[in-house]
């Protein structure tokens, strides 16, 4: 037997389909003010949905599918009223007449990607091809899997963006992760180029940033020796820097490399002769290099007895001051319009 409630919302559902049918608006405000009346939360369907819990179990499934019906049909007309709206609008509001008559002017590529494009298709020349890796990584490709010991500096919370204080997962400070990440799936011959974003816990100054980019490369297959990695270096600094521009390679020492080396190129502002810019040493360091120590090969499924390797990283934004002679880093990162405009016809 149906109750009075019942008869109550069947007689108020139908009343709504019949008002749904004939809603109209002549402006957003309208089209709002019907979207609250039929649908927010104090609205018409919304009480029918509370008087709806009060009936029986066999008048909720009578009542349901209609009240659902009722409920999806108000959204389509709210929906169709918005699109009609929105089209009688944009036809009717003509030209912009606050725009400004100049030309917009072009956006231009940041000076960061101009040099980080130059230094990869330098390196394309050679057959290297770009890699690319997660900037969230774990301590294996980061740290243990290239020949970092467990108590080095690196490791420390001073140096390195840890998430959450998990001592397994933190912010890559360097792109050789993805050189790991490469060699674990690949097997050589590898010649691969890895841009990308870093983090290491340093205090901002124009000279450090807590982020920086670098540009790394690895290349390891049979036969390859240091002769091969000072003819690339040589290579990509006359490409990059001009052709009468020399380099020299220091020893050094970096955990994953041995022999390690830091290349230095004569100064490109004064030609070698000394300035203040290379510090009167005729001399400015670019990066560091070495032969991929056999260890880091065995770690990532590589058999160091039959292949060998050379791996070379740099900083873009280093790479870029020598170019623009910019001698503040945070200019980099701080979106300054006046800096960025000075590289329009940069690339």
């Amino acid at each position: 037997m149906q109750t009075g409630n019942f008869t109550i919302m069947i007689n108020k559902i139908k009343q709504l389909l019949s008002e749904v049918d004939n809603l109209k608006a002549a402006n957003a405000e309208e089209l709002e003010a019907l979207r609250i009346k039929y649908l927010s939360k104090k609205g018409e369907i919304s009480r029918l949905f509370d008087d709806f819990r009060n009936l029986d179990g066999d008048e909720k499934r009578e009542i349901g599918k209609i009240l659902n019906e009722l409920k999806d049909k108000t959204r389509a007309k709210i929906n169709e009223l918005k699109d009609s709206s929105e089209n009688t609008d944009s036809k009717e509001s003509g030209p912009d007449l606050t725009r400004t008559a100049y030309p917009i002017p072009f956006g231009t590529r940041h000076p960061l990607s101009v040099v980080k494009n130059e230094i990869c298709e330098i390196f394309a020349r050679l057959g290297f091809s770009i890699a690319e890796g997660p900037e969230i990584e774990d301590d294996w490709h980061v740290f243990s899997s290239l020949n970092f010991a467990d108590d080095h500096p690196a490791r420390d919370m001073q140096d390195t963006f840890f998430i959450q204080q998990n001592p397994d997962v933190l912010l890559r400070t360097h792109t050789s992760s993805v050189q790991t990440r490469v060699m674990e799936k690949t097997q050589p011959p590898i010649r691969i180029i890895c841009p990308g974003r870093v983090y290491r816990n340093e205090a901002i100054s124009y000279r450090a940033h807590c982020f920086f980019h670098q540009v790394e490369a690895l290349y390891i297959d049979k036969d390859v020796s240091f002769a091969d990695l000072k003819q690339a270096l040589l290579f990509f600094a006359k490409e990059m820097f001009g052709t009468d521009t020399k380099i020299r390679l220091r020893p050094s020492y970096f955990p994953f490399t041995e022999p390690s080396a830091e290349m230095d190129i004569s100064c490109n502002l004064c030609g070698g002769k000394g300035c203040p810019f290379c510090k009167h040493t005729g001399w400015v360091e670019i990066l560091g290099c070495g032969m991929v120590d056999p260890n880091v090969l065995d770690n990532c499924g590589i058999d160091s007895e039959i292949y060998s390797g050379y791996a070379l990283g740099m900083g873009i934004e280093r790479i870029t001051n020598l170019k623009y002679q910019i001698k503040d880093l945070r200019l980099f990162s701080e979106n300054d319009i006046r800096f960025l405009r000075q590289f329009e016809s940069a690339y």
